[in-house]
């Protein structure tokens, strides 16, 4: 095998392993939000005990995902990435124990898991990858979004063909989770040659004072806060206005499935030049159509303010991602912006399943936490118009440079 074919197979293989991360790194979560009333009922949990449960992911990915860091330096990056992997199929195997304890600290687990993931992929495409960070980012967010949407539409089947009920439709992901294990392992031994990404510590600290880096990552955030709110609470709403719960989990899953077409193309739209605010304005008000339709007038067409809202929610993820890598001036400015904009706008995500949750638990009804979630599209504009401007950070000037 001649050195140019050895190198393509390689990069093909990377490819592939990238992409059996992303299919891994969703599940664990849109898995729930369909079960959740069985879940409530089988272990005896209250509003505040389930919104707690959807809240854990997102808990994590704030507070996790900086540690993405100094265990990258220490082990390096495919090794980290190896070892992030066995954990999240750790914690999906421990939700298969019939007990709350379990349920959440196997939540938690995956969530961590998933959470240093999310930090270590873009530095993977902005190293590996330089030349086709649109295509890479698409097929990645595509990816992930196709195992969401299928986690989604099959844990309410999967729970009633199994005797282990809600437990099958957690612990189910365990398998394809071991799967992105044994598919990440030739890199370990591949990555050997790459450029490393051992980098010194303080570059999370020097985010902090950069006005672009906020940008980013409020917008990052604020986006996050809606995705995660309708991910936790979409099925409840359309309960309450007579859907069928098997019904709920699947046009949830449909939501998400409508949203590829965006996924695919939207990281394809935003690199074809340097400024993005034009992509943003269309993104945000295509979003604001479908959450002021589910506000105002939820049981008039449903099905269309869900393909609606996949369709602007499954844009605005991936164009988020894909600014990280695009306002980055290197891998390890990506990494670090990553950890970054993750660290702080899951932070600020969570916010949004336990809002909208104490909103219901506090009015009965649904209205409010819709509205809520309209509200926030001001300011998620506001900070994206600022990050989809032409410039870019490095971590030894750490000033944004046009």
């Amino acid at each position: 095998m001649s050195a140019l074919t050895a190198g393509r197979w390689r990069q093909a293989l990377l490819l592939a392993g990238v992409l059996g991360i992303a299919a891994n790194l969703r599940p664990a979560i849109t898995s729930v939000s369909p079960v959740l009333a069985a879940i409530g009922s089988a272990l005896g949990l209250g509003g505040v005990g389930l919104a707690v449960l959807a809240t854990i992911p997102i808990g994590c990915f704030a507070l996790l995902a900086p540690a993405s860091l100094p265990l990258q330096r220490r082990l390096g990056l495919e090794p980290a990435v190896l070892l992030i992997l066995v954990m999240l199929s750790g914690g999906l195997l421990l939700r298969l124990i019939d007990a709350a304890p379990a349920l959440y600290l196997g939540t938690a687990i995956a969530g961590s898991a998933i959470a240093m993931a999310n930090v270590l992929v873009p530095a993977i495409v902005k190293r590996d990858f330089p030349d086709r960070v649109g295509l890479v980012t698409g097929l990645y967010i595509t990816t992930l979004y196709i195992a969401a949407a299928t986690a989604a539409g099959v844990s309410v089947p999967l729970m009633r063909a199994s005797a282990l009920g809600w437990r099958a439709a957690l612990g189910f992901w365990a398998i394809p989770a071991l799967g992105g294990v044994f598919l990440w392992l030739p890199q370990v031994r591949h990555g050997v040659g790459r450029f490393p990404l051992t980098t010194r510590g303080g570059g999370f600290a020097r985010m902090i004072r950069n006005p672009l880096a906020w940008a980013v990552t409020m917008f990052m955030g604020l986006q996050s806060l809606g995705y995660y709110g309708v991910l936790s609470w979409l099925p409840s709403i359309l309960h309450s206005i007579g859907i069928a719960p098997g019904r709920a989990g699947l046009m949830l899953s449909i939501s998400t499935i409508v949203a590829l077409p965006s996924t695919l193309i939207t990281p394809l739209l935003a690199v074809r030049g340097r400024d993005q605010r034009g992509l943003m304005v269309a993104v945000t008000g295509f979003t604001l159509i479908g959450y002021a339709g589910l506000t105002v007038v939820p049981g008039l067409a449903p099905w269309v303010w869900i393909v609606i809202i996949g369709l602007g929610q499954g844009a605005m993820f991936p164009l988020a991602m894909t600014l990280i890598v695009l306002r980055a001036g290197g891998p390890m400015e990506a990494m670090a912006l990553s950890a970054f904009a993750q660290t702080i706008g899951y932070a600020v995500s969570v916010i949004g399943p336990l809002g909208m949750g104490v909103l219901h638990t506090m009015s009965g009804v649904w209205w409010p936490s819709m509205a809520f979630l309209t509200a926030t599209l001001i300011p998620t504009f506001a900070f994206g118009l600022r990050a989809a401007r032409p410039e870019t950070l490095t971590l030894d000037a750490m000033r944004a440079t046009v």
